[in-house]
């Protein structure tokens, strides 16, 4: 069962934030402070100006609204989604899962391509009917009583697209958590899988790298990833203490996604900007404040730590069902040589993209398009 759904949030829930970001008490950053230390104090003044004084949720609200969005009970949890049905008489079904720190949002200007293309050059024959998910505790889904993983949200969407919409087979997509949400899709749920596209390698093989390239790799990304664990670290493991910071600071909630963003992305001579504008920014950022979900949409993390990490079980690997990989050059990620990779996944499409980084879909939409409906055509 689906129950229609709109995005209304109330004026008072709206004026609430802005008058705790209009009266945020400033304070001091080291004198050559730049981003080594993390957000930009400057850049976040000048960010809080434009948010209280131009920018305008409604607009948000009314192109998440464009879309049909329902939400469904599944598991004890009220699963939000778009729903958009595609062009012509057999469009393919096709799931796209975000990850954090992201939301729809991500995903709100590559809808209308997926599913119509041809109103943008394309074949209707190349058409999808694109299911856009809230991940459980994040944005307009319930929340569950206790942290939970991407094998458990996993379970949750492929119940959304065979027992509530009805689909025996479709194709599943991400990045960030949506990764390994298709990753484990495909491991749990292969039957139910036409293919899976994934933009980030999350997932590990329980052997290691064996290969002297692929040890190579792993020692470079213990490197690389140390001033970027402290994060990750804390919302595996104290999630709740940091929500009491969180959950009464909307420039605390910018700040923290912020420097992600622009940390993660292939930017222009540092300038977040280059490739986010603030509307994009705030939009990401207001779906966590009005829905107060930056508590529960970090559980996910501890629930992966509950899970067993990135690890897949040995069993049943490589996977079987048919895997197209698209490498973003600035994912901040790594990706491990191919022959790594082809011990986890069934490689059937491996794109090395010209630009691009961790969040594909709101960076390089066209790029993902394209390499998304190439890897589709070849799927039966």
């Amino acid at each position: 069962m689906k129950d229609q759904f709109q995005i209304d949030i109330s004026e008072e829930i709206l004026q609430n934030i802005y008058t705790k970001v209009k009266n945020y008490s400033w304070h001091e950053m080291p004198d050559d402070g730049g981003w080594d230390y993390g957000t930009n104090l400057d850049y976040m003044k000048e960010f809080a100006d434009y948010w209280v004084n131009k920018f305008d949720w409604r607009k948000t609200e009314e192109k998440i609204n464009k879309f049909k969005n329902f939400k469904s009970n599944i598991d004890g949890i009220d699963i939000h989604f778009i729903h958009e049905k595609g062009s012509g008489s057999n469009p393919k079904p096709l799931l796209l899962s975000h990850g954090w720190p992201g939301s729809i949002v991500e995903f709100l200007h590559i809808i209308d391509q997926l599913a119509h293309p041809e109103k943008f050059g394309g074949k209707e024959e190349d058409a999808f009917d694109v299911i856009v998910p809230s991940l459980p505790g994040y944005g307009f889904s319930g929340r569950p009583q206790r942290p939970i993983g991407p094998r458990i949200m996993a379970s949750i969407f492929n119940s959304l697209m065979t027992k509530i919409l009805g689909y025996k087979k479709y194709i599943a997509q991400g990045g960030d958590f949506g990764g390994a949400i298709a990753t484990w899709l495909a491991y749990d749920f292969p039957e139910s899988l036409l293919g899976i596209h994934i933009n980030i390698l999350i997932i590990r093989h329980p052997d290691g790298p064996q290969t002297p390239e692929e040890k190579e790799w792993q020692e470079r990304f213990k490197v690389e990833q140390r001033i970027e664990d402290g994060y990750r670290t804390q919302q595996a493991t104290k999630p709740q203490t940091l929500s009491y910071a969180m959950m009464d600071s909307p420039v605390g909630v910018a700040a923290w996604i912020i420097e992600k963003m622009r940390r993660w992305s292939d930017i222009k001579n540092g300038d977040i900007e280059s490739v986010y504008s603030k509307d994009i920014l705030l939009s990401n950022i207001m779906v966590y404040l009005v829905t107060k979900t930056f508590n529960t949409a970090s559980w996910i993390y501890y629930g992966r730590r509950e899970e067993g990490g990135r690890f897949l079980p040995k069993e049943h690997l490589p996977l079987k069902v048919p895997t197209a990989a698209a490498l973003f050059p600035k994912e901040y990620l790594e990706w491990a040589p191919r022959s790594y990779v082809e011990r986890i996944y069934n490689i059937q499409r491996w794109t090395k993209m010209s630009k691009g980084g961790h969040f594909a879909a709101l960076e390089q939409p066209d790029l993902l398009v394209k390499d998304i409906r190439e890897f589709t055509k070849t799927l039966k």
